[in-house]
């Protein structure tokens, strides 16, 4: 993966719900997992702005209920720091669902604000951002 122009703090735990921001049927989805994490063995992986997680559908869609999808985190409420010394946070958190490994969503919006860090790593999801801060 793409490394990221700011140091973001890692804001989202294993198991934390989160809002589905696309119009791909999910609702709300709790994080299972991140893909590509580092970490020290035997430890939780928490998931920050840009990162590639696994998630579960919990409200939505009646057939989309219990099934695990790819996405990414395009907002966080924990504040971050971008390398021109401002400091980022947002008033939600939030995922945009991807149909498969290369980025593409499944959605074909995104519904409120999406990171510039998720721009420069995910160029799909920003594409049907609304717009990107």
């Amino acid at each position: 993966m793409k490394a990221l122009t700011a140091v973001v703090t890692r804001g989202l735990n294993i198991g934390s719900k989160v809002l589905a921001a696309d119009n791909s049927g999910a609702r709300i989805v709790r994080i299972t997992g991140v893909v590509h994490g580092k970490t020290t063995k035997g430890r939780q992986q928490p998931a920050k702005v840009g990162d590639w997680v696994k998630v579960s559908v919990r409200a939505g869609k009646p057939d989309m209920k219990g099934q695990v999808f790819d996405a990414v985190v395009i907002r966080q409420k924990k504040p971050y720091r971008r390398l021109t010394g401002e400091r980022v946070c947002f008033e939600d958190n939030a995922v945009a669902l991807l149909k498969d490994d290369k980025g593409n969503p499944k959605g074909t919006q995104v519904k409120g604000p999406v990171a510039r860090e998720v721009q420069e790593r995910w160029g799909q999801v920003a594409k049907i951002a609304q717009f990107v801060l």
